[in-house]
């Protein structure tokens, strides 16, 4: 699952065995299996009662274009909504859309994408300490 993680982009190699076993407290976790490889990959983190983000969804390059991904997706979509959650969501890598449209995801119109950034501006600051003063 490391080199999974880490062919990825979602961790480096060296540490993503930390960074794994912090993300078991996920909701949902699925791995696609063929024989002894680990194919993909995906995890949803929900609150069991109404939101639920779908995250890491990743295959292995010599299993991509088999509907591995696809039907990693589907699987998670069919638990949470078993679970009563009906707002399912996720942030798309550019190129992966037309996947998660298949999936039945459609872009939020009218909303953005936002992230919290760590880095602290040129003063030392970090830039999340304005946000009670907005």
């Amino acid at each position: 699952m490391a080199d999974l993680y880490s062919e990825a982009g979602f961790a480096e190699r060296d540490g993503a065995e930390g960074f794994i076993a912090k993300t078991f407290n996920t909701c949902h976790w699925l791995v696609a299996v063929e024989g002894d490889r680990l194919a993909g990959m995906a995890r949803a983190i929900c609150d069991h009662a109404s939101d639920c983000f779908i995250q890491d969804v990743a295959v292995r390059k010599e299993f991509r274009r088999r509907g591995v991904a696809s039907g990693l997706v589907s699987r998670l979509v069919e638990q949470v909504s078993a679970e009563g959650v009906d707002w399912i969501g996720l942030v798309s890598v550019p190129g992966a859309e037309d996947l998660y449209r298949k999936c039945g995801f459609a872009p939020l119109k009218g909303y953005t994408a936002m992230r919290w950034l760590k880095r602290p501006r040129p003063d030392g600051v970090n830039h999340g300490s304005d946000c009670a003063s907005s």
